[in-house]
């Protein structure tokens, strides 16, 4: 008999409801391929926490593996905090069933006589990190799948400082959840326990957002921009922050700005696809609009297009948006004479190296960790009161200004971009050209670009781990013809140049991830992603520039040497 359908016959028992019981029979009788999936492993906290598709299973996202979750971090904060009053906040997405899992999870938080702070209706997931902090919780708990498709969903843990878990205090709570029982689920909650949030929070968030990514009033009613929520939770606070940041300007998508868990105007609710930015674009030339903005469903990634120097708008890559955000605000902080030599912007290593040229620009450190937000809420964690955090972002279109929020957050990013953009227009030039002075000040151009490979269930998994193992015993010798000179293993923790033969050990924690450099400068980051049945190469380029003129030329050169790295990959 299979390990899956061991497991399986495990949730026939009387501990699961009566229409658990019979879709896992269903699953038995009629689905041996869907039953080996749903459970032949459990859901496990990855780089987003645990998410997974809606169903019965181990493997799947349903009332008893969000019960025990729920049940073993219950048990950690009882044990953390035995002799204070403990509280949660929670928050959820616009998802099919994100509302009754929350209502689940909050049950069994109250049962275990935790306070539960519960929003009234979805809410995006940087509001969840700013309201862990804001009300005082011990924990946070937001519902959602973030960009995934609609068959998905999610649970995000975040601790009292409004950061994701982190080593060890992930393993130690997943231990706890480990050691539970479908027995030890305590599912009746207490509703005297549970507080409605929602106006109070919100206005307090927006106001917060509002100081931390508005630095002047300069061009803001002239400024046209588009947003669309892709029909996700940013609908219900980003127009108001925009118009409490004094933009006047703000057009939204009116389809896209109906919340659906379906998300049925786009393949993908991820702002990083350029489909989903689409029907934005086209009412953005409609209405010669100057920036396009839009958010995933949980609200934390934002995408952002403009115009080119050639009038057509352009999508930013999530190193461009984040090139021009972390320059900004670092000008911004030595204008005010607010940058005194303890202060740094975060990254993560599949991001742009040129976060490195920024922070040496401008005199300040540049702290570097793992793929996940978590990480560089980590850092600010680490040296809270020692050095100051200005801001800082991955690749994956996520931004964070400042340390009032403790995850990447679209709503302030969206306000930044905004204001970057109308400072720009008003002195004659545009967000592109932004972009391209950065480069010329530090005088380099760099070039990005990802492939995804989808490798779905069980099989896939096993495929993408075994494409891992191959690199590691087959490294390229040699990429888009320039020879690789250093290898960075961060499942052994060895950074080897291969030249010297010189090995550095790697002072992050493990993670499967390798990247390569060679000698023309050229990087490439292969990992699994921690959310979803994918492998993911991260590719990265850069060629000397001396000025603006220059840069269609260079761009083109760069694009034709990222497609050589794709086609070695491929």
């Amino acid at each position: 008999m299979s390990s899956s359908l061991e497991n399986a016959k495990l949730w026939l028992s009387d501990s699961y409801d009566v229409e658990t019981r019979n879709a896992v029979q269903d699953l038995i009788d009629n689905n041996p391929t869907e039953l080996d999936d749903s459970f032949y492993k459990n859901l496990e906290f990855g780089t987003g926490g645990m998410r997974g598709i809606m169903g019965v299973g181990t493997n799947r996202l349903n009332k008893y593996t969000l019960g025990a979750a729920t049940q073993g971090l219950a048990n950690y904060i009882n044990k953390t905090y035995p002799s204070k009053e403990k509280s949660v906040a929670i928050a959820f997405d616009v998802r099919h069933n994100s509302d009754v899992f929350a209502k689940l999870v909050a049950d069994v938080l109250t049962a275990n006589g935790i306070k539960v702070y519960l929003f009234e209706s979805f809410r995006p997931t940087p509001e969840l990190s700013f309201a862990v902090r804001h009300l005082g919780c011990d924990a946070g708990i937001v519902l959602t799948a973030s960009h995934n498709p609609p068959m998905y969903n999610g649970y995000k843990v975040y601790w009292n400082d409004g950061a994701q878990i982190v080593p060890p205090q992930d393993g130690e709570i997943i231990n706890e959840v480990n050691n539970t029982k479908v027995d030890d689920i305590k599912f009746q909650g207490n509703d005297e326990l549970i507080t409605i949030i929602g106006k109070e929070v919100d206005e307090a968030f927006i106001e917060a957002s509002v100081k931390n990514g508005s630095f002047t009033s300069e061009g803001k009613n002239d400024i046209k921009i588009v947003f669309t929520s892709i029909h996700g939770t940013s609908v219900v606070i980003t127009p108001k922050a925009f118009e409490k940041a004094g933009f006047t300007q703000v057009h939204q998508v009116p389809e896209q700005a109906i919340p659906s868990g379906d998300f049925p105007t786009v393949k993908s609710p991820n702002p990083e696809e350029p489909e989903a930015l689409t029907m934005a674009v086209d009412l953005a030339n409609k209405i010669d609009a100057d920036v396009v903005i839009g958010t995933d469903p949980d609200a934390d990634r934002v995408g952002v297009a403009t115009r080119n120097n050639e009038g057509e708008i352009v999508l930013l890559n999530g190193n461009q948006m984040n090139t021009v955000l972390a320059y900004y605000l670092l000008e911004k902080w030595q204008e005010a004479g607010k940058l005194l030599g303890k202060e740094f912007i975060g990254s993560t290593i599949v991001t742009s190296d040129i976060f490195y040229d920024i922070a040496a620009k401008f005199g300040v450190d540049c702290k570097v960790g793992l793929t996940g937000f978590k990480w560089i809420a980590d850092m600010i964690r680490r040296f809270e009161g020692k050095e100051t955090f200005v801001g800082g972002g991955e690749e994956s279109f996520g931004f964070m200004v400042g340390d009032f929020i403790r995850d990447k957050d679209s709503v302030t990013t969206a306000l930044l971009v905004s204001e970057i953009a109308a400072v720009q227009k008003a002195k004659g030039s545009s967000l592109y050209n932004k972009l391209v002075e950065i480069f010329v000040e530090i005088g380099k151009a760099y070039q990005e670009d990802l492939i995804n490979i989808v490798k779905p269930g069980k099989e896939g998994a096993e495929l993408i781990a075994q494409m891992m193992v191959d690199f590691r015993t087959n490294a390229p010798k040699e990429l888009a013809g320039s020879k690789v000179i250093r290898v960075k293993d961060f499942q052994s923790s060895i950074d080897k140049d291969l030249v010297t033969g010189e090995e550095i050990t790697i002072d992050v924690p493990k993670s499967n991830v390798l990247i390569f450099y060679t000698e023309d400068g050229s990087k490439v980051a292969c990992r699994p992603s921690g959310t979803e049945p994918k492998i993911k190469y991260y590719f990265s380029v850069n060629a000397p520039i001396q000025n603006v003129g220059e840069y269609k030329e260079i761009q083109k050169q760069l694009l034709d040497k990222v497609d050589q790295l794709k086609n070695d990959f491929s």
